[in-house]
């Protein structure tokens, strides 16, 4: 089967879309302008880009963050790459790259987000017991039964969607304990400790993360979610050492912190953790593979070194997402599947490096500038009922700024936010 007819089955039934879809997004750019587009295999993002789509079903998988799209919008493209992943086989393995390639390239634009920052993250493992003893006294807790969240969308409609958390007490919404008053017990004694540490500066990363394994004393490996946050705002412990003159921005990574917290001794390093008040509380994920990533804010098992977590103000959850770092290390297609207290602005990502031995170290000294192209759904004309001849015929469809450059979206952006300095875990 020729590339170009099959790309042509898949853009030839026509999508009744009469006006671009979501907010004002920057101007399309021609796939060209991907440095290294070519040279990437998208097969192996195939499976991330499924389970988005699967999750984009759902009008809770796209209800998140001022760039979301509705679900139809992604009903097309989906249906798409639903079609070429069950006949890939058909072809043989040198040509697969290139025919998944032009089936994205029919569906979707690509749109630069501009030049920012690409850190990285990672799934945790660490030793622990479910009971405390003289050498593990620190706790994960559970998410406590009085702390709720809620999307300010959800309760007033008309207002930009955030998350907000905090304790309700006398009809009021009040700030939930911060991290140093939590770590001085308030939580003791109410059966909310999951696991016991041995080291706080592991718990503190394994917060950090958002995710973790941890490896009992029989071998039994729980796996720990992201359940909540305590609702106070993040504060990056690496930004504060860098402007203490501690460690020099070049050098900063999770390494240098750990370092410096070593050589500083437990008191200065427990200091420094309480300055950051934010605090995750996990809960028990019994039933996930050991084989599979943890889920993230889309709801999905993060891919390893195919996930991202995006600033959903500026990139819609579920969307493929083509990665650029200045150097030319990473050139990859992902896909955009979970969020991060200090990812922040339209060009800031976080790279899932997964869980095996090097992820730690990986994720650990990632701080590249790179350039993000967010891929979108590229809407057919409205109510076309002529197939698309070719694949360079989809680019001639509206993108979804529309035609006129003047066309108001169905939301008004905010003011945007100044770029977020490079900073530390």
């Amino acid at each position: 089967m020729r590339i170009a007819a099959f790309v042509c089955a898949l853009v030839a039934a026509p999508v009744h879309a009469a006006e671009p879809f979501g907010p004002p997004f920057p101007p399309p750019v021609a796939y060209a302008a991907l440095p290294g587009w070519r040279g990437d295999a998208p097969t192996l993002a195939l499976p991330a880009l499924l389970a988005s789509c699967a999750a984009l079903r759902q009008p809770s998988g796209t209800s998140r963050g001022l760039a979301a799209l509705p679900p139809e919008a992604w009903a097309g493209p989906c249906a798409a790459l639903r079609t070429v992943a069950a006949r890939l086989p058909r072809f043989a393995p040198a040509r697969r790259e290139a025919v998944l390639r032009a089936a994205i390239e029919a569906q979707f634009t690509p749109h630069v987000m501009g030049a920012g920052l690409l850190s990285g993250y990672f799934e945790p493992q660490v030793e622990g017991r479910l009971a405390p003893d003289e050498r593990f006294r620190t706790p994960l807790h559970a998410r406590p039964p009085e702390l709720i969240e809620f999307n300010t969308a959800e309760m007033i409609p008309g207002l930009p969607p955030r998350r907000v958390s905090g304790i309700l007490r006398d009809g009021r919404l009040t700030p939930a304990p911060p991290r140093a008053a939590i770590e001085a017990g308030t939580l003791f004694g109410r059966g909310l400790e999951l696991a016991w540490l041995a080291d706080p500066a592991d718990a503190f990363f394994l917060q950090i993360q958002g995710s973790g394994r941890v490896v009992l004393e029989d071998g039994r490996v729980l796996r720990l979610g992201y359940a909540a946050q305590n609702g106070h705002p993040y504060t990056p412990i690496g930004r504060l050492l860098i402007d203490r003159g501690e460690i020099p921005r070049e050098r900063m990574s999770m390494q240098a912190i750990r370092a410096w917290m070593r050589e500083q001794g437990a008191d200065a390093a427990a200091a420094l953790m309480r300055e950051n008040a934010s605090y995750v509380f996990f809960r028990p994920m019994p039933d996930l593979p050991p084989d599979q990533g943890p889920p993230g804010a889309l709801g999905v098992p993060l891919t390893p070194r195919r996930s991202i977590a995006v600033d959903p103000d500026f990139i819609p959850l579920g969307a493929p997402v083509y990665v650029a770092t200045t150097d030319g290390a990473w050139r990859r297609l992902m896909a955009a599947q979970d969020v991060g207290g200090a990812i922040r602005g339209p060009a800031r990502a976080d790279f899932f490096h997964g869980w095996d031995a090097e992820a730690p170290e990986m994720a650990g000294r990632q701080r590249d500038p790179a350039t993000l192209y967010v891929l979108l759904p590229r809407p057919q004309q409205a109510n076309s009922d002529r197939p698309v001849d070719s694949p360079a015929a989809a680019g001639r469809h509206r993108s979804l700024r529309g035609e006129r450059s003047d066309a108001p979206g169905p939301r008004t952006r905010p003011r945007a936010r100044p770029p977020v300095a490079p900073g530390a875990p």
